[in-house]
């Protein structure tokens, strides 16, 4: 026994470790006749879409907030001197992330924000889950023993710890703050968080919003506190007190840049190798909420019948996959 770990060795090297966490770690090949998780699947364990940044139907950079870029990913900001820029992005071959098989990501550009840090000055990404599909997750999610893990490889022009939280938004809004620790900047980090669950969580089955993630790289004060944010735990949502009152190093810094790839969260307490999905798997998930038909044409006739103001479209077409409610037209 070595650093409280179990060690069982052939040859007299460690063939098996056990550690005081009961996890197991083998060198070499594991056979086994059968082979059944207790816990998390085998295959379409990712409840994120487009996790790997892939997707990007509505372009691939905007200055604009909301959905514009990777599809899935949401971009907001707020008191802003000179406007942030989102993106999809390359990753080159000397990129830790591309040696996991990621070729893209989403990631900002910060504006110079020469009049400081305003305490309602704010920069986020969130993430939005259908209720309905954490509900029938696998997740015993008001259980405290039963965890989903979200996992995520970030990088930062800046050296600094980030916050963001997960946010169960049916019932009485519940939050959960996580923190990265110090990353290094202009490297790549990779993150796992393991999520316990909460006896006030609570998911509907509906197709609205049901789970939020949320990667902050600055909030300002007013959406911040040192009081009544305790990391780890899950506590009803406040507004006021969405995290810990954060530095202002990223914000300020002149087009300082903040990339996410790599994105996963699963059920279980241990975060697993990405799973890497078909492009056209993934496409069709993203289409659920969002489907481009700007390169359709339609043909339309003119018509004295004045209810109808001056044309009728012929023809007609159905969306595929259904989406998730009544779309509107851009």
């Amino acid at each position: 026994q070595a650093s409280n770990s179990m060690v069982f060795a052939t040859n007299q090297l460690p063939a098996l470790t056990i550690n005081n966490s009961q996890n197991a770690k083998f060198v070499g090949i594991v056979t086994a006749t059968e082979f059944v998780p207790t816990v998390s699947q085998l295959s379409h364990k990712n409840l994120i879409i487009n996790g790997d940044c892939r997707i990007a139907q509505r372009g691939t950079s905007s200055s604009a907030v909301g959905y514009r870029t990777v599809d899935r990913f949401k971009f907001g900001y707020g008191g802003e001197d000179e406007a942030p820029v989102q993106y999809q992005g390359d990753l080159a071959s000397h990129e830790t992330p591309y040696s996991y098989g990621f070729r893209k990501t989403f990631y900002i550009v910060n504006g110079d924000q020469t009049g400081g840090a305003g305490s309602s000055d704010y920069v986020e990404i969130q993430y939005k889950i259908e209720a309905q599909d954490i509900a029938n997750s696998g997740w015993n999610y008001t259980s405290s023993s039963s965890y989903i893990t979200l996992s995520f490889w970030l990088k930062s022009s800046v050296s600094q710890n980030f916050y963001g939280f997960v946010y169960s938004a049916d019932g009485t809004a519940q939050r959960y703050i996580f923190e990265t620790g110090t990353v290094t900047a202009n490297s790549w980090n990779k993150i796992a968080i393991t999520i316990p669950g909460g006896s006030n969580v609570q998911f509907d089955q509906n197709v609205n919003e049901g789970l939020i993630i949320k990667w902050i790289p600055y909030y300002g004060t007013d959406l911040t506190n040192n009081s009544g944010t305790t990391l780890n735990t899950w506590a009803a949502y406040d507004g006021a007190a969405r995290c810990p009152d954060m530095t202002s190093t990223w914000y300020t810094t002149n087009n300082s840049t903040f990339w996410l790839t790599g994105v996963q969260l699963e059920v279980g307490s241990q975060a697993t190798p990405f799973e890497h999905r078909k492009y056209d798997d993934v496409l069709m998930q993203c289409k659920r909420y969002y489907q481009d038909w700007t390169s359709r044409q339609f043909f339309a006739n003119k018509t004295a019948d004045s209810t109808y103001d001056g044309h009728i479209v012929l023809g007609s077409f159905e969306f595929q996959p259904n989406m998730r409610a009544n779309p509107t037209a851009k």
